[in-house]
């Protein structure tokens, strides 16, 4: 027997994009946050509230290049992705770690594709996490040419800062758009 659906939307990002921080400002979850990859190593589960409405929404350990083949925490995590209907894909747009923001979001969506080319048929958006950690151009010119290419590819996307709940009430707007679809 196998559990097909654990939550309506997965949080689907690399190690430290702010995925626990943000499950635990959107909802009542209370995840390990720190400052080193692969703090979460089982998928965190909140509830989101919006009026009398509720979804669930799954935090997921941190993807990193190679997890179709087993690499990091590897498959195991990959199949939680299988098990949301929505994906939101959470890049840390200030670049610390990773300062080419437009391949990290490629590589993410490579790495679902070559673990399972299905699971772009699902719908999913973009969240532009940590905004309130850019300082420099350079940063801001990195966003903006992930941002182009999202307009491009007619992909949605959010700029957020999760620690400074800054548009949060826009991202679980758009989680209910979804939800109500």
């Amino acid at each position: 027997l196998e559990l097909k659906l654990i939550a309506f939307a997965g949080l689907v990002g690399l190690p430290n994009a702010g995925k626990s921080t943000l499950i635990s400002r959107v909802s009542g979850a209370k995840p390990k946050i720190a400052n080193y990859p692969f703090t979460t190593l089982h998928p965190n589960l909140g509830v989101v509230y919006q009026g009398y409405e509720s979804l669930v929404l799954a935090d997921i350990p941190g993807i990193i290049e190679g997890a179709h083949v087993g690499e990091g925490m590897g498959l195991e995590f990959l199949r939680h992705i299988e098990r949301n209907k929505l994906l939101v894909f959470i890049v840390d747009a200030s670049g610390f770690e990773h300062p080419d923001l437009l391949n990290i979001f490629k590589m993410l969506r490579d790495e679902l594709l070559s673990y399972d080319s299905t699971l772009l048929n699902k719908p999913y958006f973009v969240l532009l996490n940590k905004l309130d950690l850019v300082q420099s151009d350079e940063q801001q010119e990195k966003i903006d040419e992930l941002t182009s290419y999202l307009d491009e590819q007619e992909i949605e996307y959010i700029e957020i800062s999760a620690i400074e709940s800054r548009n949060l009430q826009a991202f679980k707007e758009k989680l209910f758009t979804y939800y109500e679809k």
